[in-house]
């Protein structure tokens, strides 16, 4: 049961960080990524884990871990290709768009609500200079995963 409790730790461990910061593993131009390794290792290791706690036969755990395991990682895979080609993942250009900072922003964190029609929810942000909360913000860069703000400073 130990390998099987491994196996799912490190499986969930890279699902996570494939999460938050992104796949670390792409294997065959988009073919298999970590999120889907991710979770193929972590319903092997539960398979496994709730076979033998069942008392059955060790390679009866390993073959049932093996085949549900990848027809997990299959099953992520398709989804994530499906989601990664519908028309909501496509790429949007923030930069001179405003908005106003959720808290206070500084070089390394921050958040803040865009006005952007296509911004549902808060998006991470950093700015070269502090910025406090509730002040007005326009996008000077714009990544993955955050964006670059700087303080909103109207023409007269």
């Amino acid at each position: 049961m130990l390998v099987f409790a491994l196996i799912g730790t490190i499986g969930l461990v890279l699902l996570v960080v494939s999460l938050v910061v992104g796949d670390l593993v792409d294997l065959g131009d988009g073919a298999l990524s970590g999120t889907s390794l991710g979770v193929g290792a972590v319903v092997f290791g539960a398979v496994g884990a709730i076979v033998t706690a069942n008392g059955l036969d060790l390679w009866i755990a390993y073959v049932s871990s093996a085949v549900v395991g990848l027809a997990a990682v299959l099953v992520a895979q398709l989804m994530i290709r499906r989601i990664s080609a519908s028309d909501d993942n496509a790429h949007v250009d923030l930069v001179g768009v405003q908005g106003t900072a959720v808290t206070d922003i500084t070089q390394s964190a921050g958040e803040v609500s865009l006005d952007a029609v296509t911004e549902l929810e808060r998006r991470l942000a950093w700015s070269l200079e502090p910025i406090t909360a509730g002040t007005r913000v326009v996008v000077l860069e714009h990544k993955p995963n955050s964006v670059r703000v700087g303080p909103y400073r109207p023409e007269a």
